[in-house]
């Protein structure tokens, strides 16, 4: 059986899917181009712990329940796109948007 893990293996596909879907080979360098910081692991796990906790302290339920209804929410994906204000906003605000089920 052949190693499909194995790095020639790997290359081929990702060769592959660069010409089939026609990415040009250039600097894509999206990081160091931007206007502003881009939030550490640290950071974006300091903006789920307050919101797993006042989730968990609102509904009266433990922080792994909290933690898998925060992540399997909308405000996951809101927090997580760094370009919409959601992860910059107020500690507070967050949890209300959460209970609201919607960006208020």
């Amino acid at each position: 059986m052949a190693d499909i893990y194995h790095s020639d293996n790997i290359d081929r596909v990702s060769d592959d899917f660069t010409k089939e879907a026609k990415i040009s080979t250039g600097n894509f360098n999206n990081v160091s181009a931007c206007q502003y910081a881009i939030p550490s692991h640290w950071d974006i796990g300091k903006v789920y712990k307050r919101l797993i906790k006042s989730v968990a302290e609102y509904e009266k339920i433990g922080i792994i329940d909290a933690l898998f209804k925060v992540y399997n929410s909308f405000i996951s994906n809101k927090i997580d796109d760094y370009n919409s204000s959601m992860y910059y906003e107020n500690p507070s605000y967050l949890p209300e948007c959460y209970l609201e089920n919607k960006v208020i």
